[in-house]
């Protein structure tokens, strides 16, 4: 019952309306779960079909955010919490609306030297030849504002880059070309926030997906992609890739939790590729995975996350 003391009635936001609906589900259902374990006075809360401004009128005091995509990990949610004064779990508004715009999050890395693939900015007038001639082949193709892989393409030749522009122009007006980055793919999860002085990177996770990449389907429907943790790196490297990973997140400023991915070149040397700032927490999902390698059960890191939220971030 002291969780109840603590934290009030809680609203678990899960669902929404972006084009990761069907995982925010998944998500909110399991931290719905944990927190009734734990004896929490949590109700579901679906933006998709409540009012926001219900939160307030059926007297909420917290809200744990288990949305993804847009309307829920971009700032629109955080910002009506604000307004409406209810402490709520992950970044602020800054910080989630910012790590949203994949481009966006490129230039504030880049601005501090952090390392990030090589990349170009698409549109219809773009010159095909030369983004190949600039980034090489293969290349990724993705829209800027979603997240899951949603709209992204492997390019293995020139003729297929503008066909994958246009299925990455469906979802967002804002396209990236990024270069192939082939020596294996990585995330890192961060718990607490640099401002706070709580901050920890959990243990490095490696992703080996039995398909092309680390798509959609690998992410979440597949059960042949392979998540190693210990991820196979020395302590030196893993303990750079930890230190790199808190370093971009907090120059989003991002707050509370978070998961940072990463891609590795042949020769070891880490490259950032984009920050979570509201992660999955489905059977699949990464955060859950590098908690327990660190001891920590999926009850307890929900609980962490929802005593982090705070208002004004």
């Amino acid at each position: 019952m002291e969780q109840m003391k603590n934290f009030g009635k809680v609203a678990v936001l899960f669902g929404g309306k972006s084009a990761e609906r069907e995982v925010s589900l998944k998500s909110g259902a399991a931290v719905l779960a944990a927190l009734r374990r734990s004896g929490v006075d949590a109700h579901a809360f679906d933006p998709a079909v409540q009012n926001l401004q219900a939160i307030a009128d059926e007297g909420y005091d917290r809200a744990f955010i288990a949305l993804h995509g847009r309307f829920g990990e971009d700032g629109t949610v955080q910002g009506a919490l604000e307004l409406l004064g209810i402490p709520y779990t992950g970044s602020g508004v800054l910080a989630s609306a910012l790590g949203m715009d994949k481009w966006r999050t490129k230039l504030v890395w880049q601005a501090a030297n952090l390392p990030i693939p090589d990349y170009v900015l698409l549109d219809e007038h773009s010159d095909w030849e030369a983004v190949t001639q600039q980034l090489g082949l293969p290349l990724f193709v993705k829209p800027a504002n979603e997240g899951s892989s949603v709209g992204i393409s492997k390019v293995k030749a020139l003729g297929e880059l503008h066909k994958a522009y246009l299925e990455a122009a469906k979802h967002d007006k804002l396209v990236i070309a990024e270069s192939f980055i082939g020596g294996g793919e990585y995330t890192v999860a961060i718990l607490g926030d640099a401002a706070s002085g709580g901050e920890q990177a959990l243990p490095v996770i490696k992703i080996e997906p039995a398909n092309e990449f680390y798509d959609y389907e690998a992410k979440y429907l597949r059960d042949d992609t392979r998540y190693l943790c210990p991820c196979g790196l020395d302590a030196a490297r893993e303990a750079e890739m930890q230190r790199l990973a808190k370093q971009a997140f907090a120059l989003i400023g991002g707050q509370g939790w978070g998961r940072v991915d990463f891609l590795m070149d042949e020769a070891g040397k880490p490259y950032l590729l984009e920050v979570n700032t509201s992660p999955g927490m489905t059977d699949h999902s990464l955060v859950p995975m590098a908690a327990r390698q660190a001891g920590i059960s999926f009850e307890q890191l929900v609980l962490h996350v929802l005593e982090l939220a705070g208002v004004n971030k």
